[in-house]
């Protein structure tokens, strides 16, 4: 998929391991190998490495190939950027002022960093993203629930490893407790979507935020390959405000995904259009995506 900007600007998509990937799934070895490489052992134990002193030697390198401004984020307590491992790094914090949260009340925001598309849910409760068929029912593992979604929209936020990996909340509300779902842990790469539907067989977990102006809307943050760990701070019911932190992704590539009820909240045009011709936006943590209807 290309990805562009507000501006009509684009960006260079181009992504050796999608091809690579193809190619790998396509044989029945390759799908086998994946099955061991996208099990959460896998990550877990890739995770402890990250964690370690040792893997801070690749936060040099892993910035500079990523375009990734230092100048950005805060600091270590020592005043520099030197990062305890590389974990330390992927989890690092922004400075104040870096994100600009769209404070219009009416505006519903990205809750991160990522490239943004949106798709229409049927009345049946059903959307398709390139080849796989999703329903609101297989992400949420909840019926009574997913029904609240029909003729709604799911907005996806994909991240990948040069973005910023905390995330936080799209509106002000009341959020349920968290509800996480274990699964696999696949790439979340567009090409994955002709292969597999990732997004109802990842790890995630998810929240419904009851908001004054959009409704009921829920947030769902789904792992990827590597990222075994998803840091939400509150887990339980509470009173959240549109910009507050909600949590963090450990290393890799990883997604949220925001369900919106029909007639509640329109998303832009702009991302719609984009979409439809086959791009994805490129937004920041704060930008609008969605408008209450009144």
């Amino acid at each position: 998929m290309k990805i562009i900007d507000r501006k009509g600007r684009e960006y260079d998509s181009t992504d050796s391991l999608q091809t690579s990937l193809k190619k790998i799934y396509a044989s029945p070895f390759g799908r086998a190998l994946m099955k061991i490489v996208t099990s959460p052992v896998i990550s877990r134990i890739c995770g402890l490495f990250l964690s370690t002193g040792i893997s801070a030697a690749a936060v040099p390198y892993f910035a500079e190939k990523h375009g990734i401004d230092l100048f950005d984020y805060q600091t270590a307590s020592n005043g520099t950027y030197e990062y305890k491992s590389f974990n330390d790094f992927f989890t690092r914090k922004i400075k104040k002022g870096r994100r600009l949260i769209e404070s219009d009340p009416d505006a519903l925001v990205s809750p991160a960093d990522g490239k943004v598309t949106a798709y229409p849910i049927a009345d049946s409760d059903m959307f398709v993203i390139k080849n796989s068929v999703y329903t609101v029912r297989s992400i949420l593992r909840d019926s009574k629930l997913a029904k609240r979604f029909a003729g709604g929209t799911a907005v996806i936020i994909r991240l990948t490893p040069d973005d910023y990996h905390r995330y936080i909340y799209p509106c002000d509300g009341i959020k349920s407790h968290d509800r996480r779902i274990n699964g696999i842990l696949s790439t979340v790469r567009p090409i994955m979507n002709e292969i597999t539907p990732v997004y109802k067989e990842n790890t995630r977990e998810y929240c419904l935020i009851r908001s004054e102006r959009f409704g009921d809307v829920i947030q769902a943050e789904i792992g990827a390959t590597m990222v075994g760990k998803i840091t939400n701070h509150e887990k339980n019911t509470a009173k959240v405000r549109k910009g507050e932190e909600k949590g963090m992704f450990e290393f890799g590539g990883s997604t949220i995904m925001l369900l919106l009820e029909k007639d509640k909240a329109a998303v832009c045009e702009d991302i719609l259009a984009a979409t439809a011709d086959g791009c994805e936006m490129k937004l920041k943590q704060g930008d609008i995506i969605a408008r209450s209807v009144k």
